[in-house]
């Protein structure tokens, strides 16, 4: 009789699996198929993986979807975004506030999915991080989403070490990511992987949809290699379900990943995407096609389906997931509410931190240790300065953490004081990373760290910055606070030649909305930038830095570098109104320094203005602007050594841009700054060309 009866309860059991995956693929299906426009055939072929995963494993409370310890998932072939959209709504998964509280509402509902990629929907082509509650990250450009990945298992990792105690496991959170072969084809993802291997990240799961198909037909036109071999070879354990609809076997290499300590784990699924009819293997799946409503009609029949329902969820279905994912998550987050009241109790320190850092909020005295520069003529380079910064600022900030593409040495980011240590596989509770030479891979770990709330930087050359902008720009579109440092910033750094010297490189960052760009000129500038940076919560910052020494200005004879927080402003004036505007960032501002000097003794009537970010300047109010800029001043010129892409705006169509046209040379960096124009001799000259000009109109 016993067997009789878990015979019949585990029948009853597999039918209201089956009618949960099924209710995900029609929901998907519908969705395409309502927005003519999308990709429905992987979220139907991928909804049993996507259902084991989220009703027998994740540790996800719908309830409280920002619990700081729950696992996270991440869908990084994000073109299959139906699926997350359909799991999100069906697990009653809750909005949550730019406050940190939900609203009383769920983040999903089925009118969001009728609207999916319509104009204001929760439900965007691709999963947006910020826009739907429950989506962890920004997914579409492939790769992106497990690279993110390798970051919020090493801030779970680092988070472990720091916070947890005896009795008290704050912090022990997975992290699973699905992909399929085009996030496979993208370098980034072999750079995080093999980084992810080397550190041992025992607690990330990439779940990899080996269904062989991409945009231009079968993978085998251009993707041939032995993924497992290659996973093997990285240090990762690797295990294959060999049919994405057997939930026993999924159940079963779920476990095995629970019981692998020592490395991460990629599990390889099997998958076909199958319709009513076979041709639609190679069309809706390989294209991003909707199905079309006969195909819709026949799939619909194939599943048991009413064939003419649209958008329908079966009587029991949410009731499913309430019972599955929805009481097990919200047992799990009560417990750790409890054992959090108790940690607040017994580390009153460390609480503390946690809230803070998960409210991006700055811990007590973050700045008691950052002191003004002394004036100085040799001065420093600001990649020294900022060194020096960082370091003060590190040391009461515990969650300030990063590192160098390879590069600590020359972009001096390495943390040297007592206790920072080296994140390795023996000690995850380093705070100095070693990404090696993976400036992509960094970028995109930085940006998982900063969505697991840790204040991550990054560093490397500005040349290379072309090699992670695609995670810049989702730092950017997702609002995280990443700190990005590039130094090596102009022709200055002389023999390594135009292969190093960056040149558009600057204009390129600037064209990104959303991103920060300082470009400091002194070491007041610099510890003034941090300070600003220090307090953004939603804005990534770049740092634009020095190789070469720059003079630390006297602040009593000219402005207070506070004048960074306002973007722009006038360091440097003359009595009334000002007959010339010398605009400059950078290593250039003491250049035109120079300028001025020599120019205010001829009795010429000029401004400097020190403009280290345009971003903040322009957030100022036009009064403020016009007053540091004043519209009917029209000589005017810009010092930059990059490309002058960029300053029309700010000296108009009678100014000059002294900039670069070129890619630089080799040579000693006088040599160089002679050639192109960088000297006090030059500017002094096109200023009085320009006057003269001026004064004759």
């Amino acid at each position: 009789m016993s067997e009789l009866k878990d015979t019949f309860q585990d029948k009853e059991k597999l039918e209201k699996d089956t009618l949960a995956i099924n209710t995900i693929r029609t929901l998907a299906m519908d969705g395409v198929q309502a927005a003519n426009s999308g990709h429905p055939g992987t979220p139907m072929a991928l909804a049993p993986v996507a259902y084991s995963l989220w009703q027998r494993f994740l540790r996800f409370d719908p309830s409280d979807p920002i619990w700081p310890n729950r696992d996270r998932f991440i869908l990084s072939n994000g073109h299959a975004s139906m699926l997350l959209y359909s799991l999100l709504h069906l697990t009653g998964v809750q909005a949550v506030s730019p406050k940190y509280e939900t609203v009383g509402k769920p983040s999903v509902t089925l009118d969001d999915l009728k609207n999916f990629r319509q104009l204001d929907s929760r439900c965007p082509g691709h999963p947006e991080y910020r826009w739907t509650s429950g989506i962890e990250t920004t997914t579409g450009p492939l790769g992106q989403g497990v690279s993110n990945s390798v970051g919020m298992a090493i801030g779970s990792h680092w988070m472990s070490s720091h916070f947890n105690r005896p009795g008290f496991e704050m912090i022990d959170y997975n992290v699973y990511a699905i992909c399929g072969d085009g996030d496979m084809m993208e370098g980034v993802s072999s750079e995080a992987a093999s980084i992810a291997g080397h550190l041992k990240l025992s607690n990330l799961c990439w779940i990899y949809d080996n269904n062989h198909i991409t945009i231009e037909g079968n993978t085998q036109i251009a993707f041939t290699e032995d993924v497992a071999t290659r996973f093997m070879g990285y240090g990762w354990d690797v295990i294959r379900v060999g049919d994405a609809n057997d939930l026993h076997l999924l159940s079963a290499a779920f476990e095995h990943f629970h019981k692998t300590t020592d490395r991460p784990t990629l599990i390889i699924v099997d998958s076909h995407i199958a319709y009513g009819s076979p041709h639609k293997q190679d069309t809706a799946a390989a294209h991003g096609e909707p199905l079309g409503e006969e195909e819709i009609r026949l799939t619909k029949k194939n599943y048991g389906w009413p064939e003419d329902a649209k958008f329908l969820v079966p009587e029991g279905v949410y009731d499913t997931f309430k019972n599955g994912i929805g009481k097990r998550g919200k047992e799990l987050r009560d417990e750790w509410i409890v054992l959090f009241d108790r940690y607040k109790q017994q580390h009153p320190k460390l609480a503390d931190e946690l809230y803070r850092m998960q409210h991006r909020q700055l811990p007590n005295d973050w700045d008691k240790e950052l002191e003004p520069f002394p004036a100085d003529p040799k001065g420093m380079a600001t990649r020294a300065s900022s060194g020096k910064v960082l370091n003060a600022l590190a040391k009461n900030y515990p969650w300030l953490i990063g590192g160098a593409a390879d590069l600590a040495p020359s972009t001096k980011t390495h943390l040297g004081f007592e206790g920072a240590g080296d994140f390795e596989p023996e000690n995850y509770a380093g705070r100095n990373f070693h990404f090696g030479i993976r400036e992509h891979a960094m970028g995109s770990i930085l940006n998982g760290l900063a969505l697991s709330k840790i204040r991550p930087f990054g560093s490397g050359f500005l040349i290379f910055s072309d090699y992670c902008r695609p995670p810049i720009r989702l730092s950017a579109l997702m609002e995280i606070p990443t700190i990005y440092i590039f130094t090596h910033d102009s022709i200055g750094l002389g023999e390594d030649g135009p292969t190093h010297q960056p040149i558009e490189q600057i204009a390129s960052l600037r064209a990104i909305p959303g991103l920060t760009t300082i470009r400091p000129c002194d070491a007041n500038e610099v510890l003034e930038a941090w300070r600003y940076t220090a307090e953004l919560r939603h804005e990534p910052v770049v740092f634009i830095l020095s190789r070469q020494n720059v003079p630390t200005l006297d602040r009593e004879k000219y402005a207070s570098a506070k004048g960074v927080h306002r973007g722009a402003y006038t360091l440097a004036d003359c009595a009334g109104k000002p007959e010339l505007l010398l605009l400059a960032t950078g290593s250039e501002v003491s250049l035109c320094l120079e300028a001025y000097e020599q120019l205010s003794q001829e009795g010429i009537k000029c401004r400097v203005v020190s403009m280290p970010s345009w971003e903040i300047f322009e957030k100022q109010d036009a009064a403020y602007r016009d007053e540091v800029i004043p519209p009917d001043v029209k000589a005017r010129i810009s010092v930059e050594q990059a490309s002058t892409f960029g300053w029309e705006r700010y000296v108009g169509l009678e100014g000059k841009a002294i900039g670069m046209e070129s890619f630089g040379a080799s040579a000693p960096i006088e040599a160089l700054l002679k050639k192109f124009g960088f000297t006090c001799e030059h500017i002094v000259k096109q200023a009085k060309q320009m006057l003269m000009l001026t004064k004759s109109n």
